[in-house]
């Protein structure tokens, strides 16, 4: 059955055509994403379908009768309403009421004195049969960490006004929902839940997202946006990549075919007389669609990051029972941690329990209230944060750029100019002469990046860097991350991108206490005994061009990298061990004194025991 139909659509901005008469449509219980690099139009086309936004041409239409709902990428909420307000603002009858039961079981908890007459509420909430629809909310509302109804929408952060919004699309129990970036903003928690919960609800689905668990968890279709037109494949991302690629090889193998025959069709166009007759007319059509055909190639751009990055010496940055906190709310409690060359670490944890805090004493943002912090000589910062950075909107692209620098060095030695540089950030000539204020979320996102990027640091803090960033652009990040030759050091709820550039986590766990976990986010999940289900193997087990499907995976699991690297490590600490144990028993013979052997009795006793520990982790994971 139908639910959504779109045809012919074109739309423009400014100069700059986004897409021309695409034609795609959706039936019930499909769920599809749609991916395309930024610019490419997405939030504007899933504007357009919700109706938000008028199309230049072409029609989009719902069947009749459905409720349709949509969560934007950034939301907007009247600073004086209430979250009820807001979570309950569909004029639905059966919302109506639930919002009074709420508000009224609100009163009488808190005011009980005063407490309202629930009977007409009650009468109502039966006659409506809302008891099973008010279970429902409350289960989303409490899913979502949302209790106090009362709290005004100007007091919440960003990640708590995104809640309310995912509250708000999902409360109306819709037949057709609309994400734009639904994973931005939220803890890592509440998205694996959320991702749950549009898997197995019976509803049909159109989604951007950059978040590619998500769509493997998710999806069924995957739409690609590119050059203005619409690509379909069936099947969840994996699957997507794998049918993209073959599609790519077609394509190129076409273009193959018409640049030959193009050749052959040029030399015949040059033989023949300028007043051609008729009988050949079909003849020249054909050269005019074969040439159309061998010159539009595959024009895929794609960003390239090669920057140099400073040296580092020895010493890079050391903390020494470092502690912050806000009044009673303790941040970072007595931390201390020496950092390595090539260190590469996640942190994870709950929105609100200090990880931004921490970045920002690390980069000397902010003071700690005590301990001590060293930085090395030769350290050097970049810090990429989650709050867009404001660009001038009457400036030019290139202008801030060369802002920082006329010329940057590359990884090589060579030089580039700002243009040149642009150039390979995907901000073609043309766009470079573009006003900022012109740009796209993600494309200014970007921007940011290079801003980062381009002053050379080697030690690098990226705070939610995956938020508003393409797939593709996300991918060339990861490959340049892998390859850093300075510490990194990552906050993001992307798990993918975690993943696979992460060799260990801190994780707040709150109160101040941060725990060193060695392993990337899916080792810690799996270490934690929480299942991480039906996720895709760790990213640096697959290749990008094709991924297998699901179904085709054998159900052993094999050791991830982290995993690997720790065996390999047990390998060669336990004979250590093992020999240290056979000299200190070799020296009790040689010992008389009670007090020596006694030391040594002890020390041999630890070993035995670190020795133990190892041994049992060596046989597990050997097990795997």
């Amino acid at each position: 059955m139908n639910y959504l139909s779109v045809e012919e659509l074109s739309q423009s901005y400014d100069e700059k055509k986004l897409f021309e008469k695409i034609t795609f449509g959706l039936d019930q219980g499909q769920k599809a994403a749609l991916v395309g690099v930024n610019g490419t139009g997405k939030s504007t086309l899933m504007k357009v379908i919700a109706g938000l936004e008028a199309p230049d041409n072409g029609i989009v239409s719902f069947r009749k009768g459905l409720t349709v709902s949509m969560l934007a990428q950034h939301p907007e909420f009247n600073p004086d309403e209430k979250i009820i307000e807001a979570v309950f603002s569909e004029d639905k009858e059966e919302l109506n009421v639930i919002r009074d039961y709420e508000r009224a079981m609100f009163k009488t908890e808190h005011d009980p004195t005063n407490a309202p007459d629930l009977t007409p509420i009650l009468e109502r909430m039966d006659t409506l049969n809302a008891w099973e629809y008010e279970h429902q909310i409350k289960a989303i509302l409490g899913q979502l960490g949302i209790h106090d109804l009362e709290k005004k929408m100007g007091d919440l952060s960003g990640g708590q006004k995104k809640r309310v919004a995912i509250a708000q699309a999902l409360v109306v129990n819709p037949d057709f929902l609309i994400l734009d970036e639904p994973t931005n903003h939220l803890d890592l928690a509440l998205i694996e839940w959320l991702e749950s919960y549009l898997a197995t609800a019976n509803l049909t689905l159109l989604m951007v997202t950059h978040d590619r668990y998500f769509l493997d968890r998710v999806t069924n279709e995957i739409l690609e946006i590119e050059h203005g037109k619409i690509h379909k494949y069936k099947g969840n991302y994996g699957q997507f990549l794998e049918k993209k690629a073959e599609r790519m090889e077609m394509e190129a193998a076409s273009i193959d075919k018409a640049k030959n025959l193009f050749k052959t069709e040029l030399e015949w166009m040059r033989r023949q007389p300028k007043a051609r007759g008729t009988k050949a007319k079909y003849r020249v059509d054909a050269f005019h669609d074969v040439k159309a055909k061998a010159h539009s190639g595959v024009h895929t751009q794609k960003m390239e990051v090669n920057l140099k990055g400073e040296r580092q010496g020895k010493k890079i940055l050391e903390l020494d029972h470092v502690n912050k906190a806000y009044e009673e709310l303790k941040l970072v409690n007595n931390f201390s941690y020496i950092f390595k060359r090539k260190e590469k670490i996640g942190i994870i944890g709950p929105n609100g329990v200090g990880k931004s805090t921490f970045l920002n004493i690390l980069s000397q943002k902010i003071k700690p209230d005590s301990g001590e912090i060293e930085i090395g000589q030769t350290t050097k910062f970049g810090y990429y944060t989650q709050d867009e950075t404001i660009f001038d909107p009457s400036k030019k692209v290139i202008e801030i750029v060369q802002e920082v620098a006329e010329y940057i060095q590359l990884e090589d030695g060579s030089q580039v100019s700002a243009s040149q540089l642009l150039n390979q950030f995907m901000f073609p000539p043309k766009m470079q002469h573009n006003f900022v204020g012109k740009l796209s979320g993600g494309e200014k996102r970007r921007l940011q990046l290079l801003r980062v990027l381009m002053a050379n640091p080697n030690f690098l803090i990226l705070d939610e860097p995956t938020n508003d960033l393409d797939i593709t652009t996300l991918n060339v990040l990861e490959d340049y991350l892998q390859n850093f030759a300075g510490c990194l050091m990552i906050v993001s709820h992307d798990r993918y991108f975690m993943d696979r550039l992460v060799d260990h986590l801190f994780v707040f766990e709150g109160n101040g206490k941060i725990r060193d976990f060695p392993g990337n986010y899916t080792d810690y999940r799996e270490k934690e005994g929480v299942p991480v289900a039906d996720l895709e193997s760790s990213p640096k087990e697959k290749t990008k061009a094709a991924v297998e499907s699901k179904e085709e995976k054998p159900s052993t699991r094999k050791l991830s990298y982290n995993e690997q690297r720790e065996l390999d490590q047990l390998d060669k600490e336990i004979p250590k061990l093992e020999e240290k144990k056979t000299q200190l028993q070799a020296s009790l013979n040689n010992e008389t004194a009670y007090e020596k052997l006694q030391a040594i009795s002890d020390e041999i006793k630890v070993i035995e025991e670190e020795l133990e520990e190892k041994e049992m982790r060596w046989l597990e994971l050997s097990e795997v």
